[in-house]
């Protein structure tokens, strides 16, 4: 009888060793999924922000090239550059820069070559009334934090 006590007993001690080396596995199993989901909830919160502040400066950028066309004459400007914080050089302490591209709508108004690419197609000329005195606006905003650049486009049509 003793005999028997002695093989169930290294018996158990060897199911025990098992056991335990399961739940090493399945609780390192958790621990690594959580650690990576945690870093990717980081990042995304990162990126939200970065987009919804990009979104909220292409605004204001749109606003202030149209305050920078109704202080110059029709024409003058084609492509117009915004960095925040202002007067940082581009890549070492930018956080955002707001490319505007500019297209005029007018009446009978031929602008020219603006932007000096060779082509006229700065402006559309139109006929009626209604349209006249508009600008196309093209803003991309680009946000760079040191991560990858968040990229925010935005069109849109301005009554001048």
């Amino acid at each position: 009888m003793q005999r028997k006590n002695n093989i169930l007993k290294s018996s158990r001690n060897g199911m025990a060793m098992i056991m335990a080396i399961a739940v090493i596995v399945i609780l390192a199993t958790i621990m690594a999924l959580s650690l990576s989901l945690t870093a990717q909830t980081g990042k995304r919160t990162t990126d939200i922000y970065l987009y919804e502040q990009s979104a909220l400066y292409a605004k204001s950028v749109a606003e202030l090239a149209l305050l920078d066309i109704a202080q110059a004459t029709p024409c003058t400007y084609a492509n117009r550059i915004y960095r925040f914080p202002s007067g940082c050089t581009v890549g070492a302490d930018c956080i955002y820069e707001a490319n505007v591209t500019l297209k005029y709508v007018y009446k009978g108004l031929t602008c020219g070559d603006i932007d000096t690419d060779g082509a006229n197609d700065d402006y559309f000329s139109i006929a009626t009334d209604e349209q006249n005195g508009s600008v196309l606006m093209d803003i991309t905003v680009t946000a760079d934090a040191g991560g990858e650049p968040i990229r925010y486009f935005r069109r849109s049509i301005q009554k001048l």
